[in-house]
């Protein structure tokens, strides 16, 4: 009864959901963590929620990470200059030859924007909105766009409105990889190779070059 009534939309279902999402604010792993703890109390099969194994793991990984590099550098270099955007990540610019940081912010990166951010904001939320809106095609558009709403609303703290418009391309990009494949590795993948190129790019003080590399 606690299962169904979890995975359900009663009282009980409701709560576990805004308190998943309250998690996010206080700590993506955190609100990660639940997702996969909602999963088990609830008896929702972790395939469910993405986590079904690809094809072949050595291409479709290798596809994805050659992906989120170049989805990075087009970003970056034609897209957020379009809007304006600061080529200086200014949040992040402590990161200018800092190696001493560069350890734990590449983990960070991978842990946090790989897993974590997309089991709670991909795997977790289309399941909860595929049993509202459905599953078809129209059903996937809204979830795609519900999701990078939310997705690109939780980067505002700490990278302002540059980094809300930077996540509304990425959640949109990844939101259909995942509405289209049902698999988050591939899509987990994409996310760290993204996040990672980002940090090496702010490493290598290379953020004005790739950022004017197109417009000049």
């Amino acid at each position: 009864m606690t299962a169904a009534n979890l995975r359900g939309f009663g009282p009980l279902g409701i709560v576990a959901f805004l308190i998943i999402l309250a998690a996010n604010l206080i700590a993506v792993p955190l609100s990660a963590a639940l997702v996969l703890g909602w999963a088990q109390w609830s008896q929702t099969p972790l395939s469910e929620i993405g986590f079904r194994r690809p094809k072949s793991w050595s291409r479709s990984l290798a596809i994805s990470l050659v992906f989120g590099i170049a989805f990075k550098l087009l970003l970056k270099s034609a897209v957020m200059p379009l809007l304006g955007a600061d080529p200086i990540n200014g949040p992040y610019h402590y990161l200018v030859g800092n190696a001493a940081a560069l350890p734990a912010i590449l983990l960070s990166v991978i842990i946090i924007g790989g897993f974590c951010e997309e089991t709670v904001f991909r795997g977790y939320m289309f399941e909860r909105l595929g049993q509202i809106f459905g599953h078809g095609l129209g059903a996937k558009t809204l979830s795609v766009l519900v999701t990078t709403l939310l997705f690109a609303s939780a980067h505002y703290h700490d990278q302002g409105i540059n980094g809300v418009e930077q996540a509304v391309f990425t959640g949109l990009v990844f939101g259909s990889i995942y509405a289209a494949t049902g698999r988050l590795w591939e899509v987990m993948v994409a996310h760290a190779a993204f996040d990672v190129a980002a940090i090496a790019i702010i490493y290598w003080n290379l953020e004005s070059s790739v950022a004017h590399l197109i417009y000049k």
